[in-house]
């Protein structure tokens, strides 16, 4: 049986499309025929018609921050349950950090991920560890890892503090084309800190984590590149490629800007909770443990800084640094909540509520920063509309009004500040691995 994709807004920016226009894909998921306009493709008693207009058929959304906690913390979220809050929120892929438990730095846990992913509806990359364990100490095997498939190696969570360690990690994984991935936080500032340091946190007795602290380890990192790249590595095919986590301040936008116009190999990403919310978001809220993440929730300033960052092409990616804790974690003293929320339900509508309808990004860039420039950061093969092509789809109904229930999330937890919040925009569904998931049917 074919599925037609009738009368959709077909959005893919690496290809200049934005047209109406009508897809078939054949039974074994690769695309049959393509057509624009109001021309129609002849369909078979068989086969199955979606009437799409009024919706956008666009590339497979891909997060490549995510934390599915499994092995070894399965009562906050599993791959398969993640699996099912990524496709309810438009995502045909992400890419897993590795700090489980144990972490993910041997081919051994990237194995347990490839066998278990298999029969799941969206892709599951695996990002390898920089270091063993994550303790800064020693660099993990990025040659194995890259026999094994992984493209990208971070110790997420616990930057390399030691400038030694983080060298070699450099010119290591330059030799095998691996992206380094790095949570930017000098943790010299940051131990016992909660939110970020400034008016809130001292009105509410909290310690505070001053945002410099994570503009000092950028400055770091990228000071390592340019003498790498000067002095060491000449070789233009083995040059260290960086991408900047969660970033969340100006200061961080500043060095990033300045390096990406000095030829630097560079990217970052931001967060839907990060361009949405600030510190005063949380001392106003009643549970405050939802909105206690890292990078912490920042100044409205800087808040504006990352949607300036958005607009002129500075951040090259949103991921939501998806990151599920049971609800003891959170209903607790804030000092005592773990970090981090959920984000892979709410990512599309927070971009399109936030972004798109208060017109600070387009349709069109907001596909590049959730599918196109993700994929393409991690040099994972890029997603065409094409005939011969795979199959790999996020069917987005812009204009459906919805609010965030606790109730209907398919993560297994429901720790996010967006409970009950109006958004516009959501995923109607995907195609992917030859078949079509729609999301309430999830």
């Amino acid at each position: 049986m074919s599925v037609i994709f009738q009368q959709a807004r077909i959005l893919n920016p690496l290809e200049h499309l934005d047209l109406t226009g009508t897809i078939k894909v054949a039974d074994n998921g690769e695309i049959e025929a393509v057509v624009f306009g109001n021309q129609t493709l002849a369909a078979s008693p068989e086969d199955r018609v979606l009437d799409l207009r009024g919706k956008i058929l666009a590339p497979g959304l891909f997060d490549m921050h995510c934390h599915f906690r499994e092995p070894g913390q399965e009562y906050k979220e599993t791959l398969e349950s993640g699996s099912k809050a990524a496709a309810a929120g438009g995502f045909t892929g992400v890419a897993l950090m590795p700090n489980t438990k144990p972490v993910i730095d041997s081919p051994l846990g990237v194995a347990y991920i490839r066998h278990h992913a298999a029969k799941l509806p969206v892709d599951l990359e695996v990002i390898g560890a920089m270091t063993v364990e994550s303790k800064g100490e020693h660099l993990a095997p990025f040659g194995k890892f890259r026999s094994y498939g992984v493209t990208a190696v971070s110790d997420d969570g616990t930057a390399i503090q030691n400038s030694q360690i983080m060298r070699l990690a450099f010119e290591y994984a330059s030799n095998f084309d691996l992206l380094v991935i790095q949570h930017c936080e000098e943790r010299a500032l940051t131990v016992g800190a909660v939110m970020n340091e400034g008016l809130f946190s001292t009105q509410l007795g909290l310690k505070g984590i001053p945002d410099v602290s994570e503009a000092i380890m950028l400055s770091r990192d990228l000071l390592l590149m340019r003498y790498l790249e000067e002095h060491k590595l000449h070789d233009p095919l083995r040059r260290p490629r960086y991408h900047v986590a969660h970033i969340s301040t100006k200061a961080a936008l500043d060095l990033v800007r300045k390096a990406k116009q000095d030829g630097l190999q560079v990217t970052c990403e931001v967060t839907p909770h990060h361009f949405t919310l600030c510190d005063e978001d949380l001392f106003l809220a009643e549970l405050k443990g939802n909105y206690i993440m890292k990078p912490p929730l920042s100044s409205r300033e800087n808040r504006e800084a990352l949607l300036e960052g958005l607009a002129d092409g500075t951040i090259d990616v949103i991921a939501t640094d998806h990151a599920p804790h049971a609800s003891h974690e959170k209903e607790c003293p804030s000092d005592q909540a773990a970090f981090g929320i959920i984000g892979l339900e709410t990512s599309l509508g927070l971009t399109i509520t936030e972004l798109v309808e208060k017109n600070v990004i387009t349709m069109s860039r907001a596909i590049e920063l959730l599918s196109i420039n993700p994929r393409a950061v991690m040099k994972l093969k890029p997603l065409l509309f094409a005939v011969g092509e795979e199959a790999n789809f996020t069917i987005i109904d812009p204009d459906i009004h919805w609010s965030v229930d606790a109730g209907s999330l398919k993560s297994k937890s429901s720790n996010t500040p967006f409970l009950n919040r109006p958004l516009k925009g959501k995923a109607w569904g995907i195609y992917h691995k030859g078949k079509l998931h729609e999301s309430e049917a999830l």
